[in-house]
């Protein structure tokens, strides 16, 4: 049988398909003979061709991969095979054959050794590991590795004497490929190490770091292999590089910068790094890293001569050295102190922008623009305008590649330093659109100008809000232009993706447009053929869904059924991942419309989504072994009746899975399906009520997803889910869905908690702790009082502070400055301190507030940042407005700290902590009232200077809270005048109910200061009735107090009246008509001047 098996053998490696499937036909047939496995054994050891023999090993390891596989074979038979193959990779002359042979060893290793069936192997092993011979040796070690790499798990037991037996070998200098099989053998074993083990291994880094520096000038693509054992420590056992990490730091920048090396073993060096950076950052900053770091990363930015294709984004994967060195800065900005990090990073992008080579050029603007997503609160306050300018001088510059980065820088900007940055749009609008101009014009020579463009166009227009409305009839002329006429697909996607970021600005001021905008999308809408035109029919989806949310319910209206069903119609045969994506999208948009009247199509819409949630399209498992060079036909015809019914999940591949990934385009389709399902669930109410129970379970398991944005969507859908049946029960109670709203709860609040003590993200940590946050704020008590979670909630919240959540860097000192992203996760947290505060009750809460204060006090001192400032003040005013008259026990702490930050630079700062002062004036009882005059005298005092508008809404607020407290012991002939001047409040609109609750009790008192000012009085509130300062709550007061001047005072007010304008006066009038009980009252607590 062995003949007619080689010549089917041979048969399989002939480059024909014919031949190809005809042999594994007759393979096939062959398998069907017991005598098959003993004939491939035959011709491993016998057959003269190598490609034959490496064939018969992995159709011998095919055979036997299973655990029942192997024990099915007679005693006889697997004994041959264990004596045989040790003999036969001895003598394999062929590096492939080998390599297969060893394969095949482990897989029987992985069988035998769970029940030590096969001592011979360790003999085998230790003898050939410890020869003199160095070819020997070599073989050893390898098959030592391919066996680890096979039966990882079985060799536990044996962990530690192989440990040994592996230092041992690192000494060796004979062979450098024996330390190499040493170190990757480690790497399989380290995910086992224990403490014994651990610190084995922590004593051998310089060594095992001088190796791979040796192989770097033997064998590069080997160095870059044995550094796989760092990135299995820095995944399982980082506390073992740690001691070492300043070494380690400097080889890998070492590496890093040497153009010598391939890009593989430079990206590799930098992505320890940035890995380290994100884990250890105080270590690498107690090294005096950051700068070392910094100096190897800008030159390799700028060795790059010709730009990529697409936009240098941080977030993407990236593969060449200068894309890399982008993302590693961009980690070291998201990760380290602004106040460490800017200083020491601007000069070197200074000395870049000032360079005659128009690479080092680009790479300053760069540098600049992935800097400022970390550092945002340092850049808005201390560089802001100076990096504008230099980013505006890079649009002028004589190279292509030095504009697109500074245009990229602009868009980055405009993304991150909001809102300070809508303060240049008079600067930079004419700029851009200029720009954008000249871009259209050479499109075809500087592709990229154009993209650049739009990019920076989009992020500054769309977080304008009504202050695009001057330059809107430009801009959409401009874009419609391009519809109309450009020949190229390109500039019209542009275009269509720029008109829903002026639609996200302008909202109902695009109507003018909207009928124009419908004609030219119905052209793409439907169908669309080429892959050109697909693109174009995907923005036009993207941009009808923002125009859906944002233009007006009158307006869109008339074409939501129209919307669903062509929504529903490109679902049917869709087969790209961003087509669903976007049409999902359209389908959140119109449920916000539409609401309940969605029902009809609910069936349909939520049996796409969960397939888009369930769907694997895009997954690609990589394995760590298999590389034989042999043409291999399609081995799963040959898989026999009995091996298919074998497959009961144990040792079902006996390859080893070493990752998966997935194409970005069904990640973000998964992503949006779920934040759609979140959507509908929340405004589509009992409609969706018959798919909940399918789509709460898949979105529960999208929360373990390992790709962030999902996992994220998912975090956040699941809020919405809960929000959807609390709904229900509200409109229609029903014990039904009150029992599946408290089994959602006990399930998803302790999995928020789960989620925030322990994902390594800090964005996810943020997004449970948000939706926690969002929880406690819509349902209220219920969520405690049914989870029993209060005691979790606070200490959960007490362990971000604390820096003790598995996010952040546990070796963090509290006192050094922190990353504008850790301050971002404790300000989550202390978002849900006040709301707690309420629910609980002051008393409940103060014990708590007390353990809590240090924490929010060290954010005070002089040398913290201004956003932690901000936080801290506005956190502590928030926890005292929760719990009133508790506050007393606090005043001793807080007051002298508030009297010392109403005198800081920073508005922002001063308004909360004016806003703070106020707060503890009108709960801290008698103790306050005592320190009321020098409040008074230091706000008035104050009053006199202050320019910003939003610090003065405040001040006036906090005078009239300390009205309400304790107006018989004011000067209130000097105060209330000084607040009357004030109106109408020109910034915290939220004020307006504190300060005219404060006037009209005082008006029911017949107050002189506030009759002798009615006219002042009803000229303000004319002026903010009807407009967006009016929220239901001041409206309710507002028109109370017209009506009552009317009544008590009709003489008067007809007088006061008729001196004002027609409008004004009309507006009074209409007071006259409303009923205040049909007002509505504004729900959820008042935040006042931290909002």
């Amino acid at each position: 049988m062995a003949a007619a098996l080689e010549a089917i053998l041979a048969g399989l490696l002939v480059p024909d398909n014919d031949v190809i499937q005809e042999n594994t036909g007759k393979l096939k047939e062959a398998f069907k003979d017991p005598g098959a496995l003993p004939a491939l054994c035959h011709l491993l050891g016998a057959s003269e061709n190598p490609q034959v023999r490496q064939l018969a090993a992995v159709l011998i390891r095919r055979k036997v991969q299973k655990s029942k596989q192997w024990n099915a074979l007679e005693n006889d038979v697997r004994q041959g095979i264990r004596d045989n193959i040790l003999q036969l990779l001895l003598r394999e002359p062929e590096r492939g054959v080998r390599t297969s042979i060893a394969s095949l060893v482990g897989t029987a290793a992985k069988h035998d050794l769970p029940n030590n069936a096969w001592p011979q192997l360790f003999e085998f092993l230790l003898t050939y590991t410890k020869s003199a011979d160095t070819a020997q040796c070599e073989l050893g070690m390898f098959l030592l590795y391919t066996v680890a790499q096979m039966a990882t798990e079985q060799l536990k037991p044996h962990l530690m004497s192989l440990l040994q037996l592996l230092i041992e070998k690192l000494n060796d200098t004979q062979n450098h490929l024996v330390p190499y099989y040493a170190i990757r053998t480690m790497s399989e074993l380290v995910f086992f190490a224990g403490d014994a083990e651990g610190k084995l291994l922590q004593g051998i880094v310089p060594q095992v770091m001088a190796i791979i520096q040796q192989l770097t000038t033997v064998d590069e693509e080997k160095a870059s292999e044995a550094l796989e054992l760092f990135d299995e420590l820095l995944e399982t056992e980082v506390a073992i590089i740690v001691p070492h990490l300043k070494p380690f730091m400097q080889f890998c920048l070492q590496v890093a910068s040497n153009t010598e090396f391939g890009d593989e073993l430079r990206v590799k060096a930098m992505s320890f790094i940035a890995s380290l950076t994100r884990l250890k950052k105080k270590a690498v900053i107690k090294s005096h890293l950051v700068e070392p770091i910094l100096h190897v990363l800008i030159p390799i930015m700028s060795s790059e001569e010709e730009e990529e294709d697409e936009e240098p984004e941080p977030e993407a994967e990236s593969h060449t050295p200068p894309q890399y060195a982008l993302q590693v800065l961009d980690i070291l900005a998201l990760h380290l102190a602004p106040g460490n990090f800017i200083p020491k990073v601007m000069p070197m992008v200074e000395k870049c922008l000032s360079s005659e080579k128009a690479t080092e050029r680009r790479a300053g603007y760069l540098a600049m623009a992935v800097v400022v997503e970390g550092c945002a609160d340092y850049v808005m306050n201390k560089l802001m305008g100076a990096m504008l300018q230099s980013v505006c001088r890079g649009l002028n510059d004589s190279e292509s590649m030095v504009r697109n980065a500074a245009l990229f820088a602009l868009g980055q900007f405009s993304e991150h330093l909001q809102p300070n940055i809508t303060k240049y749009s008079s600067e930079l609008l004419p700029l851009l659109f200029q720009y954008l101009g000249k871009a259209t014009q050479e499109a075809d020579k500087n592709p990229r100008g154009l993209t650049k463009s739009y990019y920076a166009l989009e992020m500054f227009i769309e977080n304008l809000g009504q202050e695009i409305m001057p330059y809107l009839p430009d801009l959409m002329n401009h874009l419609l232009t391009v519809l109309k006429t450009s020949p190229a697909v390109r500039p019209r996607e542009l275009a269509i993706s720029a008109i829903g970021a002026a639609a996200t600005a302008a909202c109902e001021g695009m109507k003018p447009y909207f009928q124009e905008i419908i004609g030219h999308f119905r052209g793409y809408l439907v169908s669309a053929t080429e892959e050109d035109t697909k693109k174009l029919q995907v923005a036009a989806i993207d941009t009808l869904g923002v125009l859906a949310r944002n233009i007006g319910k009158e307006t869109f209206m008339p074409l939501a059924t129209e919307c669903v069903q062509l929504g529903l119609g490109l679902l049917e045969n869709a087969d790209d991942p961003d087509l669903r994506r976007c049409v999902y999208g359209l389908f959140a948009a119109l449920s916000g419309l539409v609401k309940e009247d969605l029902n009809p199509y609910m069936e349909k819409i939520i049996h796409y989504l969960l397939l888009s949630l369930k769907s694997t399209e895009g997954v690609t498992a990589h394995y760590k072994e298999e590389t034989e060079p042999v043409a291999i036909f399609n081995e799963e015809a040959l898989q026999d009746e009995e091996d298919i019914q074998d497959s009961d999940g144990e040792d079902s591949d006996a390859l080893k899975l070493e990752g998966i990934s997935v194409e970005n385009a069904y990640l973000e389709e998964k992503e949006d399906a779920c934040c759609a399902l979140g959507e509908l669930a929340q405004h589509t109410s009992t409609a969706f009520l018959p798919y909940l129970e399918k789509v709460y379970t898949e979105v529960l398991e999208l929360v373990e997803y390992p790709a962030v944005g999902i996992k994220k969507a998912a975090i956040a859908t699941l809020g919405q889910l809960c929000f959807c049946v609390h709904e229900t029960c509200s409109k229609n109670p029903s014990g039904d869905a009150e029992n599946a709203l408290k089994a959602m709860l006990c399930t998803v609040v302790p999995k928020y908690l789960e989620i925030a003590k322990e994902d390594q993200d800090r964005t996810v940590v943020m997004a449970a702790v948000d939706s926690l946050h969002e929880l406690l704020e819509r349902l209220g008590l219920a969520v405690l009082q049914v989870t029993n979670t209060t005691d979790a909630i606070l200490q959960g919240m007490k362990d971000i502070f604390t820096h003790k959540v598995a996010c952040q860097d546990q070796e963090e000192d509290e006192d050094e400055q922190q990353a504008e992203y850790d301050g971002m996760l404790i300000e989550s947290a202390g978002d849900v301190l006040p709301i707690m505060a309420r629910l609980m009750g002051g008393e409940a809460f103060s014990p708590f507030f007390a353990s809590f204060l240090t924490d929010l006090l060290k954010r005070l001192k002089q040398t913290s940042s201004t956003a932690e400032k901000s936080f801290a003040v506005g956190t502590l005013a928030e926890v005292i407005e929760s719990i009133g008259h508790t506050t007393i026990l606090f005043v001793d702490t807080l007051y002298p700290v508030f009297v010392r930050m109403v005198k800081e630079e920073d508005d922002e700062v001063r308004s909360n902590a004016v806003f703070a002062l106020g707060m503890l004036a009108a709960n801290g009882g008698d103790k306050m009232k005592a320190h009321h005059a020098d409040i008074l005298k230091q706000l008035l005092e104050m009053l006199n200077g202050e320019e910003n508008l939003r610090v003065i809404d405040n001040m006036c607020a906090a005078i009239c809270r300390m009205i309400w407290t304790n107006a018989a012991n004011l000067p209130l002939e000097y105060i209330v005048p000084a607040v009357i001047q004030c109106l109408p409040l020109k910034e915290d609109f939220e004020e307006n109910t504190t300060v005219f609750t404060c006037l009209l009790q005082l008006y029911q008192d017949n107050n002189p200061q506030v009759m002798s000012n009615l006219e002042k009085l009803l000229q303000v509130v004319a002026t903010i009735l009807g407009t967006p300062q009016a929220k239901p709550d001041t409206q309710k007061l507002l028109v109370q107090f017209v009506q009552n001047v009317k009544d008590k005072y009709p003489e008067k007010y007809g007088s006061i009246k008729g001196g004002m304008p027609g409008e004004m006066a009309s507006k009074l009038d209409h007071c006259l008509t409303i009923d205040i009980n049909t007002i509505p009252t504004t729900n959820g607590c008042h935040k006042g001047g931290c909002c």
